[in-house]
């Protein structure tokens, strides 16, 4: 059999473009004793993705020259030599970017059969909501009453914190993204109370117009300009959750820190950041807290969503330019 992957042909220099990705074909082998092939269905296509480009990013592994990529994808088992994934299972496991996965049992994740779309397991049931609910639950502790500030609030995370913080009683939710039609979304649609475009003027400025009476919890996948703003509109006792520096990621040079962290000290701030696969035991508690819900309708994320795996790198540059909105997949295969 024949599958399509596709591989990093080398580390970008600043913003990454369609000529450092390669699409190979390759045969694939008859599945060993203990092994599934999986044919893959949707894959999830996330920021920290750009830090893999980095050979010597400290975050994650980084990816490997002329080797298939990976990011969490969810399949179907079509040849099985484990008795506990039998054909026909959906499974979820870390070998995207290619149309076929194949490997030990071991390295997939049979998914409950709960009725719900598979895009529920990448976006509020995945690492996504999962990083969103620990940011607020378990690292920010947010009490209800709180005023909720959120970088890159009309991206896959900055959209579920939002989704999230009026859940748990937030008393206002402030979210930050770029451009007009972005803005009006995260009124209309993701139930901010206010929003602010970044590019329509210096963050810092808006932010002290918007957010004068303060912030008690801001939830940063941003930093550079975004945090800076941020320390200057906190509350004594507040909490930076520190997920995520977009800002930073395409940069060819390391950009000074904020002008202002004497403000940490001054007003007892608490900056803290964390590793979501650290908390990857907590997932069966997300889910029984959010499952019913999405099952109901009553909770739905939101996606942008391209076909097929001749798509994945635009689907990736569309995201690293701020041209998606909300959880950005790829559909491989129905």
């Amino acid at each position: 059999m024949i599958s399509r992957e596709i591989r990093l042909r080398r580390y970008p220099s600043g913003r990454a473009g369609a000529d450092d990705f390669v699409t190979v074909e390759r045969a694939v082998r008859p599945p060993a004793q203990g092994e599934v092939r999986v044919r893959n269905l949707v894959l999830s296509l996330d920021p920290y993705m750009r830090d893999r480009m980095d050979p010597l990013t400290r975050y994650v592994e980084p990816f490997r020259l002329d080797e298939p990529m990976t990011g969490r994808v969810i399949g179907e088992v079509v040849i099985s030599r484990s008795p506990g994934l039998p054909v026909g299972a959906r499974v979820v496991h870390q070998l995207g970017w290619r149309e076929v996965a194949q490997g030990p049992s071991s390295l997939f994740e049979r998914l409950p059969e709960d009725g719900l779309p598979l895009e529920a397991h990448l976006s509020l049931l995945g690492m996504t909501g999962l990083t969103a609910w620990v940011g607020l639950t378990q690292v920010a502790r947010m009490a209800p009453g709180s005023t909720v500030l959120v970088s890159a609030a009309a991206g896959a995370v900055g959209s579920t914190v939002g989704l999230l913080a009026r859940r748990y009683g937030a008393g206002r939710a402030i979210g930050s993204a770029g451009g007009p039609a972005k803005r009006r979304l995260l009124l209309d649609r993701l139930g901010f109370d206010e929003a602010i475009d970044y590019r329509a003027a210096p963050i810092r400025e808006q932010l002290r117009r918007i957010a004068a009476d303060g912030v008690d919890v801001y939830f940063d996948n941003v930093g550079g300009d975004h945090l800076e703003a941020a320390i200057d509109v906190m509350r004594d006792h507040g909490v930076v959750v520190v997920c995520g520096a977009i800002s930073g990621y395409d940069a060819e040079t390391r950009s000074p820190g904020p002008d202002n962290l004497e403000q940490i000290m001054d007003k007892a701030l608490r900056l803290e950041g964390f590793r979501v696969s650290e908390y990857v035991g907590m997932m069966p508690a997300l889910a029984a807290e959010l499952a019913p819900d999405i099952a109901a309708g009553r909770i739905e994320s939101l996606t942008t969503v391209y076909e097929g795996l001749d798509n994945a790198v635009t689907a990736f540059l569309d995201l690293m330019s701020g041209r998606t909105t909300g959880k950005t997949l790829v559909r491989l295969g129905r």
